[in-house]
């Protein structure tokens, strides 16, 4: 038999013994140090723990003719003396093998209801999809809940649950299982009102007393009512003349989104590279490349004369079109394939990167971006796209802390 080949589980008689209780240290080896002294083979071990509350469950090879009874016995006795439940259930074989089509479905709730969670497992079963295993990757500032997912493809689970969680008000992501998942990636964001919070050409505005005007242009051109570069030269416009000292002013004013901090730190741990792409300007990417330690970023770039602005950008124009072409620089530069990329954005203009990355998030988007992208987070903060790539709040912090 070849290496790469799975070895065929012969139906044989097998116990499961399932173990029920208060958790303490010390009760799994004293579980299978019961089982020892009836030489059973481990077929397969499952345990969790859920408020102080252990489930343990054990498939074991049948022991030897005649002793069944007494193993029993002995598990019992074991389980009282600890003041646990016990059950042993005969069967054959080992667990039946799992559908083709693995997917992991993260589910994000703030907070996660029994309904919502009701109707994400209902519509998984209705799209042939099988529950393998479900785990918590998060349980603030939301909660956050991995399904293992088996028997149906990935591509109409996704179109499935996107429907389903737009219509119960929560977020659902579906990427397809695999060694993939824990591959290096890229991950790419937009700037203004993902990475940071704040539009930065009204910020830039303010300073020039035009920021109504600059915002009303602003939201159609985000609305996908206008066209992007023709609005940028218009808002750009209106800010000639400013003095370029508001350069260093607009940039202490720049706040970052909540968890950004984390999910860029998080992210260079792993060994990721990040990136962002703006329409706005270098003259405030520039500084958070550096601030961050971000390994690429490129934006518009205000051009400055004899000290003032001139109403007017220079270079290459990143546009709609133009982040997506900046993506696959970016991957190909980092030698990670596009279908190892992560993009973020929230504007019609990140439709384009979304849909060509591997993986693409709408973050608190506009509608258009939310029904476009493979998943949506609509909840305020950016760290929240960890859980989508199955990494938990727990490491997160195991993290930070050895590193203090």
């Amino acid at each position: 038999m070849s290496a790469s080949q799975p070895p065929q589980t012969p139906e044989v008689p097998t116990l499961l013994v399932k173990i029920f209780g208060k958790d303490r240290p010390g009760i799994t080896a004293g579980l299978f140090d019961t089982l020892a002294a009836f030489s059973v083979d481990v077929v397969d071990i499952e345990q969790v723990v859920t408020r102080g509350r252990i489930t343990l469950c054990a498939l074991v090879t049948e022991p030897t003719a005649g002793t069944e009874g007494e193993l029993r016995a002995t598990v019992h006795g074991w389980a009282e003396s600890l003041k646990l439940q016990a059950e042993i259930i005969s069967g054959r074989g080992d667990n039946r093998p799992r559908g083709s089509g693995r997917s992991h479905v993260t589910v994000l709730g703030h907070p996660l209801t029994a309904e919502s969670t009701a109707a994400i497992a209902a519509r998984i079963t209705g799209t042939g999809g099988n529950i393998d295993r479900i785990h918590r990757l998060a349980k603030y500032p939301v909660t956050a809940v991995e399904f293992a997912v088996s028997g149906c493809e990935t591509e109409p689970l996704r179109t499935a649950l996107a429907t389903e969680a737009a219509e119960i008000g929560v977020d659902v992501a579906v990427v397809s299982a695999g060694l993939h998942r824990r591959a290096q990636r890229l991950v790419v964001m937009d700037v203004d009102s993902t990475l940071i919070t704040d539009e930065v050409i009204e910020l830039f505005a303010a300073h020039a007393g035009c920021e109504a005007q600059v915002a009303e242009v602003t939201a159609a051109a985000m609305r996908g009512e206008l066209d992007f570069e023709q609005s940028l030269h218009a808002r750009v416009a209106l800010l000639a003349g400013l003095d370029a000292s508001v350069v260093d002013k607009v940039r202490t004013e720049v706040r970052l989104t909540p968890g950004a901090r984390t999910l860029i730190r998080t992210l260079k741990r792993l060994g990721f590279q990040v990136g962002v792409v703006s329409g706005g300007f270098t003259q405030v990417t520039d500084d958070l490349k550096e601030r961050l330690g971000l390994d690429f970023a490129s934006a518009n770039t205000l051009e400055i004369v004899d000290g003032r602005l001139t109403g007017r950008v220079t270079g290459e124009i990143v546009d709609r079109a133009g982040k997506a072409r900046l993506l696959r620089r970016f991957a190909a530069e980092a030698g990670v394939p596009l279908a190892q990329t992560v993009a973020i954005g929230d504007g019609a203009n990140d439709l384009d990167m979304l849909n060509a990355a591997g993986l693409g998030v709408a973050f608190n988007a506009k509608p258009v971006v939310r029904k476009a992208a493979d998943t949506a987070v609509n909840v305020p903060f950016l760290d929240a796209v960890l859980y989508l790539l199955g990494i938990t709040r727990e490491e997160v912090e195991t993290a930070d802390a050895h590193e203090d």
